[in-house]
């Protein structure tokens, strides 16, 4: 009998581990399951695991042109770095405009209002491809002058004006990935989005080599080949976009009687648009300063702490795709008129991030040094990097709260709120105490990297505070 008792429980868990994975097997074919009802964990996987690979199949264009563009010696490395400095912009307004954008659709499918959600896509389209042409023709035609103005020598601009011309110039696609991935994470078919970038992706992996070494038919263009690889993967991925949106999916579908302008749905989406793209200009604005603050104790603290930050970056995107996640539940939800799952939403994926985030945190403290002699062999860096590491690892569970709450009154269409804990965040507190510690005090880079945790904790104090007090629940957008 006790043989038996104690198998009993086996089924259940059986039926649970089959329930698992057949929820991952349909948050990756494209779930049709409304988000406003059922289980929140199911709703939160089905969400996340597709939002995750988009967040990492995002981060492989910059990773796959700095590995073929490293063999074409520094100048051709400095002209992608003083290049993707200028593009900080462009992401900066290309996020702004897609978080409005997700919290309206989010909001109108919430509300079981796919006509609305429709007509407020195609507003944010239009957005978008005017701030395209109002950026993209001016900044290729002023590219060399531009890297000129980032500090590039002679050499560099003379190698590097084609690359920054299509990276530049090309920023319009940029934008519009976002912006139209933003519908579909709104209305809920973040599997689409996933997608998408597998189709841009692999379009760039092939593109890339032949383009910068001219393989086969392809003419050899060098540096200038990465960004036409780039461009061309992010167009052809635009355009799937543009007939995945005018096909239609169960959720969202644009057709013709949707093609108008509607300038009230406008000015709401602009008014939002603007307080998250002043989000996120405000951060990238801060880590130049910075930069510039580490920089004072010497190239090898700038080298240690960019790749203690690149590893941080890499293995902190799925937490961005739960945030993602958090925020498209939190719209929905609203829309739908049910606050109070909203916010059970917030605080549940804030746990998980924080799980995740602290068992990496716990892994990098421990092995610091072996991770970062992965990326670098030189014996003045490898220190540097590895406290760099294990400091930043120190704040990984403010790390986790902080991005799920910003992000939850992203999805809720309260862009001003993040933009403020932002500006006192970084620009009050974290800058003059990376002075204050690094300089004043004496502690040199190391103060830098503990103003960086400090001030993260910080903010994402402040956006735990704010969260409780529920003014978010009564965002009209």
């Amino acid at each position: 009998m006790s043989m038996l008792e104690s198998a009993a429980p086996q089924p259940a868990q059986d039926d649970r581990s089959l329930s698992f994975w057949s929820s991952v097997r349909e948050a990756l074919r494209g779930s049709h399951q409304d988000f406003t009802t059922g289980s929140l964990n199911r709703s939160i996987l089905l969400l996340a695991i597709p939002m995750v690979l988009e967040m990492v199949l995002e981060s492989l264009f910059a990773v796959v042109d700095v590995f073929w563009v490293g063999r074409l010696g520094a100048n051709a490395v400095a002209t992608v770095g003083l290049t993707e400095s200028l593009i900080a912009l462009v992401f900066a307004i290309g996020l702004g405009l897609s978080l409005s954008t997700t919290a309206m659709v989010a909001r109108r499918i919430g509300e079981k209002d796919p006509e609305d959600a429709a007509i407020a896509g195609v507003q944010a389209i239009v957005l978008g491809l005017a701030i395209c042409l109002g950026m993209g023709i001016p900044a290729g035609i002023f590219a060399p002058q531009l890297l000129q103005l980032m500090g590039a020598t002679p050499a560099i601009v003379a190698v590097g004006s084609g690359y920054a011309r299509i990276a530049l110039g090309g920023c319009g696609a940029i934008i519009m990935l976002f912006l139209n991935n933003a519908i579909f994470r709104g209305a809920g078919d973040a599997a689409i989005a996933m997608r998408l970038l597998w189709v841009s992706n692999i379009i760039n992996l092939i593109l890339d080599p032949c383009l910068i070494f001219g393989i086969g038919p392809f003419p050899h263009l060098g540096v200038t080949g990465a960004a036409l690889a780039t461009f061309s993967g992010r167009t052809i991925g635009v355009l799937y976009q543009f007939y995945r949106l005018l096909k239609g999916t169960e959720r969202i579908h644009i057709l013709t009687r949707h093609l108008r302008i509607s300038l009230d749905v406008m000015l709401r989406l602009l008014r939002v648009s603007l307080t998250g793209m002043l989000q996120f200009a405000i951060a990238n604005a801060s880590w130049i300063f910075l930069v510039r603050i580490v920089s004072l104790f010497g190239s090898a603290s700038v080298a240690g702490f960019t790749v203690a930050i690149r590893i941080v970056t890499f293995f902190i995107l799925p937490s961005w795709g739960l945030s993602n996640a958090a925020a498209t539940l939190v719209g929905q939800n609203l829309g739908a008129r049910q606050p109070d799952r909203a916010t059970r939403v917030v605080w549940r994926t804030g746990l998980y991030n924080m799980l995740f985030l602290g068992v990496i945190g716990i892994f990098f403290v421990v092995f610091a040094t072996p991770v970062v002699k992965l990326f670098v062999d030189d014996p003045s860096v490898i220190p540097i990097a590895a406290i760099a590491l294990r400091t930043f690892s120190c704040g990984n569970v403010g790390y986790a709260y902080g991005m799920v709450m910003l992000q939850a009154f992203n999805g809720a269409g309260d862009t001003f709120t993040p933009t403020v804990v932002n500006f006192f965040g970084f620009w009050v507190l974290e800058l003059p105490l990376a002075w204050l510690l690094a300089v004043g005090l004496g502690l040199h880079a190391e103060g830098a990297f503990l103003a960086i945790v400090v001030a993260e904790c910080a903010m994402a104090a402040a956006g735990i505070l704010l969260f409780r007090q529920g003014r978010w629940r009564k965002q009209q957008i």
